[in-house]
């Protein structure tokens, strides 16, 4: 019988006295694409993690075809032939997509490069993945998907017969995650082995061979991927069947007064935006990558300067809108990107929930911590953030605890237009709930929400009205019920009629 490709006998892994992985083992075959599922916090990213060098276990061995291996450093996992291709990324922004693609391994005789031979191997890449990337771009200025693509492209130009893959889809359109999924079925087939951690059920069932669950850092169950379903999974990975992934939102009464209106918004994308939004409304936002719905919310927000158009708050224009005088109207923002543009990473939780109302708790230059803590420590009960205690750095989290970190940091200013950019993106099925709940249960307390989400039926399950933003512009405005077929073709610019 041959060996395992990845064998892990007896993994564990603590933070702060917090134990994320216990006494794991685990066999992954050669050429199988193999996918660890969970809750947030459940310990995937952390086993993965440790697999790629990029976390040192506390516990445990590791063997790679059948001989044990150390792994201090990534570079050890590259030794042994595994490249970790994380959420976060690790290309360097400046550089060009080929000098990223071979970094650190360029071909070169006697301490010059060869370039020639880089670029050949460079076109030989592109074959085998399809993918179409100019080697001379500067990787800063490409998008997320085509990011993602470089990565690969490094790991295979490494040699890696181990493809260790966090979240790979989250970011992707559905074009690009149907090209990402055929090619991680073509690796496979080609010998190498898929380790793929993913939120996204469908997804992992439809390319898996086998599937790993695991739940509070206890490995839950490893079979194939083929005797399980989404509902399955579910209930192993939450202990528990969940039913409702979209909470209905609140009865709207006839007579709520409008909250936020937005009349002729331009800048860049955003092409002449108008918009309603009333007190105790969810308006869902959808569309295509490229069609301006992460851009409306920056300018409702003020966090880019609109170059035309008037942004209202119970009928008072904000003039010279900034993200100061939008919190000072009561709008607050939760961003696309948790980890860049709405957490300080190296801080505490405690530190990023309370960032946004330093100013009501401050005494001069002084902040009174005992009624900090206090505040901090009501608001994460009420949005059950799960962490070992309020002073842990908010890095140490699982996504689902951190984008929970982010509505509570809101909560305590009690806004009345809250604007949500992916509420759920990286989140497991379990949080996703729970943020679900917790937006309707704010917009039942009168607050004007706005959704904005990659994912149709998120938007569907949440609104009470949808608009569709085509090209920076509204192609559509539908109702609740609407069929998903027709907020689809307006999105791409099919005939469809509005309901």
């Amino acid at each position: 019988m041959r060996a395992p490709a990845i064998s892990v006998r007896g993994a564990g892994k603590s933070y702060s006295g917090v134990s994320v992985l216990r006494d794991i083992d685990l066999d992954i075959a050669p050429g199988e694409v193999h996918c660890l599922v969970g809750e947030n916090g459940a310990g995937k990213s952390t086993l993965l993690k440790i697999l790629g060098g990029a976390v040192r276990a506390d516990a445990g061995t590791i063997s790679f075809d059948g001989r044990p291996a150390t792994l201090h450093t990534p570079r050890d996992s590259i030794r042994h032939g595994v490249s970790l291709i994380s959420q976060e990324g690790a290309l360097v922004p400046a550089r060009t997509v080929l000098e990223n693609v071979f970094l650190g391994r360029w071909a070169n005789r006697a301490g010059f490069a060869r370039r020639r031979d880089d670029r050949r191997t460079f076109d030989e890449l592109l074959e085998v993945t399809g993918f179409t990337v100019d080697p001379q771009a500067r990787v800063g200025d490409l998008p997320i998907g085509t990011q993602q693509q470089v990565e690969i492209l490094r790991s295979l130009a490494r040699g890696a017969r181990v493809l260790a893959m966090d979240e790979p889809t989250a970011v992707l359109t559905e074009h690009e995650k149907r090209n990402l999924l055929g090619l991680i079925r073509r690796l496979a087939a080609d010998g190498r082995t898929v380790i793929l951690v993913s939120h996204f059920l469908d997804e992992v069932l439809s390319v898996a061979d086998r599937v790993t669950v695991l739940r509070d850092g206890n490995l839950v169950l490893s079979e194939d991927a083929a005797r399980h379903t989404p509902a399955t999974l579910v209930r192993h990975m939450v202990g528990r069947q969940l039913e409702v992934l979209h909470s209905d939102p609140p009865p709207l009464p006839p007579d709520a007064p409008v909250r936020l209106a937005a009349r002729g918004l331009r800048r860049g994308l955003v092409d002449g935006i108008d918009l309603s939004v009333r007190a105790g409304e969810i308006l869902g936002i959808a569309g295509l990558v490229g069609s301006g719905r992460s851009e409306t919310l920056r300018l409702l927000f003020g966090a880019d300067r609109a170059t035309a158009g008037v942004v209202e708050v119970d009928g008072k224009a904000l003039t010279r809108l900034t993200p100061r005088r939008a919190m000072a109207a009561g709008i607050a923002l939760v961003p696309e990107s948790r980890k860049e543009q709405g957490l300080v990473l190296a801080r505490s939780v405690r530190e990023n929930v309370a960032l946004a109302s330093l100013g009501g708790r401050r005494v001069g230059p002084f902040v009174r911590r005992g009624s900090e803590r206090g505040a901090v420590e009501t608001v994460s009960r009420s949005v059950d953030i799960r962490a070992a205690k309020p002073d842990a750095a908010i890095e140490t989290l699982s996504g689902g605890n951190q984008q929970k970190a982010l509505f509570a940091k809101w909560l305590l200013r009690r806004p009345r237009v809250l604007l949500v950019d992916e509420p759920t993106r990286g989140v497991d099925v379990a949080a996703k709930t729970q943020l679900h709940q917790l937006i309707t249960g704010l917009a039942a307390e009168g607050i004007a929400v706005v959704v904005v989400s990659s994912e149709i039926e998120e938007v569907l399950g949440l609104a009470h009205r949808v608009l569709v933003l085509r090209h920076g512009r509204v192609a559509g405005e539908f109702t609740r019920g609407a069929p998903r077929e027709d907020v689809l073709a307006a999105a791409f610019g099919q005939e469809g009629e509005t309901a």
